[in-house]
């Protein structure tokens, strides 16, 4: 049940964000407004770039008002920077892109904590899976209402966007406070339990000396990222996480931007945006489901899962090569000027937003998998290191984005996805010497 309301959370928060990723570069790029000069693309390089250096901290925070608070706190950051787009200026755009930053460090390091806290070796897949799917429903909704609105329209209206955002705005508001009906972790529980039991003392001096405690317990848990961060399997792994990070990013804003901006798709392409998010989504629900829900915590499974995941990724880009022009990504006032190897095709190009959203879902699923697995007792740190590396590599995807053509930055993600699904696969064979050495 707990694994479900804080799925249902991030539904409704991330039916904001990630229709608001999806579509952002567009909507900026339509603004009529002379005085907004921001980049929909940077604003994104700096949320990921804020929240790979928070993630460094964050533990700590977690540690010292709880998972639960955190996650509360962060969804009402998350509705402070959709709520920017209804009336847009650049000050407030890169500032809320700093703030949005800060809060999904926080958001994600508490999740990842509740996950491991309420799962045990044999349900954690089924967990993660679970927990996956009820996150990618989150771009079914939004981006359905930006195909109903946006169908057939060659520019985007001032009523049509604050529409748009007016809605996200609630989606985003419901999912923070739906994290207040949370259970408490289990240690919350016990922290509370200590509590009462010092019933003479003030309400101050306890909770003075709560965090005090849970400043100490998270000191410790900061010395143990950075010796982490020298372990040979997270080193092996992070090849494959930054890998998570560049794909996150072409599929989260890269690629509906080069569909909206094709010229081939006439009056189509702006509407196709929308269904083009909605076939990602489906990707990454069926990949949630059928890796997560249906496979047992097997290292077999795993690494079959992680090496379809690169299969899946590699069609894709080959086919994404041939189908959408390579000025796509960099188009700024016009739509597309070149013209690509194939006819463009609008089946083609949601074949490829669905093998992108279920490729994206075999590597994430396994790498929490696998975290979850090895670090059983260290998962706050650890899933603090995953999110720091995934997302430098989604910040510095999302830099690059508006000034390398298309067809390299599908090279880099090739290049990157190959090398990390090698060393992903080292991992796993270093985890079945280690239980092998163990039965003698």
């Amino acid at each position: 049940m707990t694994t479900k309301r804080r799925g249902l959370g991030f539904l409704f928060i991330f039916t904001a964000f990630t229709t608001c990723g999806n579509v952002e570069q567009t909507v900026v790029k339509s603004l009529g407004n002379s005085t907004f000069t921001g980049s929909g693309y940077h604003s994104l390089g700096i949320i990921y770039g804020v929240f790979s250096f928070s993630n460094l901290l964050a533990p700590t925070v977690v540690k010292v008002i709880g998972a639960k608070v955190c996650m509360f706190l962060s969804g009402l950051l998350y509705s402070g920077y959709i709520a920017v787009f209804i009336i847009p200026s650049t000050w407030s755009f890169y500032l809320t892109s700093v703030l949005i930053g800060i809060g999904a460090a926080l958001l994600w390091t508490a999740q990842g904590e509740f996950l491991v806290e309420n799962s045990e070796a044999s349900t954690i897949n089924r967990n993660t899976g679970m927990f996956w799917a009820l996150l990618q429903c989150s771009m079914l909704f939004g981006n359905l209402y930006i195909y109903l609105d946006w169908n057939g329209k060659t520019d985007i209206s001032e009523s049509s966007r604050r529409n748009i955002f007016l809605f996200l705005l609630v989606a985003s508001v419901l999912g923070a406070l739906s994290f207040l009906v949370l259970r408490k972790s289990h240690n919350e529980e016990e922290m509370l339990s200590e509590e009462e039991g010092q019933s003479l003392l003030s309400a101050r001096t306890m909770y003075k000396s709560r965090a005090n405690s849970a400043l100490q317990d998270a000191k410790s848990e900061f010395k143990t990222i950075l010796q982490l961060l020298k372990t040979k399997t997270i080193l092996l792994l992070s090849p494959c996480m930054a890998y998570s990070g560049l794909e996150l990013a072409f599929y989260s804003g890269v690629y509906g931007t080069c569909i909206g901006a094709t010229t081939h798709f006439g009056e189509a392409a702006k509407g196709l945006i929308g269904i083009s998010g909605i076939v990602v989504g489906a990707g990454e629900i069926v990949g949630g489901g059928l890796f997560g829900l249906l496979c047992k915590n097997s290292r077999f499974r795993r690494t079959s899962v992680v090496f379809l995941g690169m299969v899946v990724h590699f069609i894709a880009s080959y086919l994404i090569f041939l189908n959408i022009p390579a000025d796509a990504p960099i188009v700024l006032e016009t739509t597309t000027q070149q013209t690509p190897y194939l006819n463009p095709s609008v089946s083609i190009a949601l074949l490829c937003s669905f093998l992108l959203g279920l490729g994206d879902s075999c590597f994430n699923t396994q790498l929490y998998s696998i975290l979850g697995h090895i670090y059983a007792e260290e998962s706050t740190p650890a899933f603090a290191i995953f999110k720091f590396i995934q997302s430098v590599s989604a910040a510095v995807a999302f830099f690059y984005s508006g000034y390398l053509m298309l067809m390299w930055q599908l090279l880099l993600m090739v290049i990157l996805g190959f090398t990390g699904t090698l060393c992903f696969f080292v991992v796993e064979r270093m985890q079945d010497f280690f239980v092998d050495s163990q039965e003698y």
